[in-house]
């Protein structure tokens, strides 16, 4: 089975509280920049006009991918808490 893999412009939700950035879990944002090694992600959030409120580096335990379409049979879902 594959691990599912962040990747550029995924959209992604919190899966943490973050009240230092003003950001709670399940807050919606989009990775706009990927550290080498999947260590971390810049992820943008945005309101709904497309202006951006904040932009903070998450790690990959921070962040789960939203899914559009049906996910794969062979992906692996994960949930980390903190």
């Amino acid at each position: 089975m594959n691990k599912i893999r962040i990747e550029l412009l995924d959209v992604v939700a919190l899966t943490v509280d973050l009240p230092e950035y003003n950001l709670y879990r399940d807050q919606v944002g989009t990775v706009v920049e990927l550290l080498p090694g999947g260590a971390a992600f810049e992820v943008e959030f945005s309101d709904r006009n497309g202006c951006t409120y904040e932009s903070v580096g998450l790690r990959p335990e921070q962040i789960m991918v939203l899914h559009f379409e049906p996910a794969s049979p062979d992906s692996v879902r994960s949930m980390v808490t903190a």
